[in-house]
């Protein structure tokens, strides 16, 4: 009689502690002689890391703040490429972070410190322009979005989009079939986080309506600027311990 794989519970660390974390065992097994098979436990591998991508991708960050302002200015249609590149780009990261360049940090700490403080330069200056963008809807092509490869750059410097794709690798792909299941889980993560960074995009172009006054966009952009702003309070708050 074939039995299933067995589920292992470890601590894993994360930035406010130590939480259990099942570690999901994926396997393709062969039907037994008496007929009984186990079939690959996909959805009880992967289900924890849809939940988390989509708790992570939908609630407030660098990213969404963006493209709430985005599709307020420039409507959703003109949003699509930034949405598009937000998904992929972090697909891209969490596959090449599954593939090793996680190690490159441990080998060089001062390049991850480095890349954070230009991470936060990046987005006080994103959130610079957000605040000084127009303050009128761009209904007649004035202005431009964000482009799909400067979105899929962003990632790189999105200090949430780091925490995300670690914490996938770490907690929710399962070690067994490492590679294969890395796939899967960059799969989710793309399929998950672009309806939910679309919700964001959806809810700045739906303002347009309301938002016409420039002194209402106006408020509104500095308001995602601030949002943007506020998401830098983990380096704030680590710089300050140190």
């Amino acid at each position: 009689m074939v039995k299933p794989p067995v589920q292992s519970e470890k601590m894993l660390p994360d930035c406010t502690g130590t939480v259990p974390v099942a570690t999901a065992i994926v396997r393709r097994t062969i039907p037994s002689a008496t007929g009984n098979s186990v079939m690959p436990t996909y959805w009880q591998a992967f289900a924890p890391l849809v939940l988390f991508t989509f708790v992570a991708s939908v609630t407030p960050g660098p990213n969404n703040m963006m493209l709430a302002s985005s599709g307020l200015t420039h409507g959703f249609r003109k949003t699509i490429p930034h949405m598009l590149g937000v998904a992929l780009g972090f697909v891209v990261m969490v596959v090449l972070l599954g593939l090793g360049l996680g190690s490159l940090f441990e080998r060089a700490p001062w390049f991850y410190v480095a890349l954070k403080y230009a991470s936060a330069a990046y987005l006080l200056w994103l959130a610079w322009k957000i605040a000084m963008s127009s303050s009128t809807p761009d209904a007649n092509g004035r202005g431009q979005p964000i482009t799909f490869l400067q979105a899929v750059g962003f990632q790189w410097v999105n200090p949430k989009a780091w925490v995300m794709a670690v914490g996938i690798i770490a907690a929710y792909v399962p070690k067994e079939g490492f590679f294969f299941n890395l796939a899967i889980a960059g799969l989710i993560c793309g399929l998950v986080n672009f309806p939910s960074v679309a919700l964001w995009a959806g809810f700045g172009a739906g303002m347009r309506r309301w938002l016409h006054r420039p002194l209402l966009l106006k408020s509104f952009n500095y308001t995602m600027a601030l949002l943007l702003v506020a998401s830098l309070y983990p380096l704030a708050f680590e710089t300050a311990s140190h």
